[in-house]
């Protein structure tokens, strides 16, 4: 491997650097993009079944929250009811809403930096492939005899990183299209999760009392 890392030049260093980012940040999206982690299945008929009476207390919210994405946007709703009972059903679904802007910005977090990778890394190896061409004109002396070992050292250049730029980028590509479907799918449970909660949580608004006409 350091023998192909010498033989392709000093364009293969910027390569490497995305290969190593890259991997760092597919295993963070595979860790954080797991479903117990984002959505657990039964949460929403926890939560459901635990404030089926009442709501809960602030310190069981607050535990809630930290479970997962979801049960930070489940929190949210508790939270709004909690802290005013004659929220509207207007207000509750602004907070979901609000909640899930904010869950997605988490979920969709160095998605973009792995896009770039995946963009960015055949036009470094295309660089590379430029440098190895300009090796190869510098190799022709002015009396157009050639230095064998300059054009050999260019055409490695050329190939080496060429190849350093597929294999980085083909990978990075699939991890990105893959994580961006994870994401739709999680912010869709999480928006069929606010769905029921709205109804449930409803059950505990305070209807303003009208007044009496005189």
């Amino acid at each position: 491997m350091l023998s192909i890392i010498q033989a392709a030049g000093w364009p293969i260093w910027p390569l490497i650097l995305c290969s190593v980012v890259g991997l760092a940040l597919v295993i963070e999206r595979l860790m954080s993009l797991r479903r117990g982690r984002v959505a657990p299945a039964t949460l929403v008929d926890e939560v459901m079944a635990v404030s089926r009476t009442n709501l809960p207390a602030m310190d069981v919210v607050n535990k809630l929250a930290d479970n997962s994405v979801l049960g930070g946007v489940l929190a949210s709703g508790l939270r709004a009811m909690i802290i005013e009972p004659r929220t509207t059903e207007r207000m509750l679904r602004q907070t979901f809403e609000t909640a899930g802007r904010a869950a997605a910005q988490q979920l969709e977090r160095y998605l973009n930096a792995l896009g770039t990778i995946a963009a960015a890394a055949p036009l470094l190896g295309l660089l590379g492939t430029v440098v190895g061409m300009i090796e190869i004109f510098g190799a022709q002396a002015p009396t157009g005899a050639t230095n064998p070992a300059a054009l050999a050292h260019g055409i490695s250049i050329a190939l080496y990183n060429t190849a350093f730029g597929l294999i980085i980028a083909i990978p990075a590509l699939m991890f990105y299209r893959y994580f961006r479907g994870r994401v739709d799918d999680h912010l869709m449970s999480l928006e069929l999760a606010a769905e029921r909660m709205v109804p449930h949580l409803m059950r505990f608004a305070v209807r303003p009392q009208a007044t009496a006409p005189r």
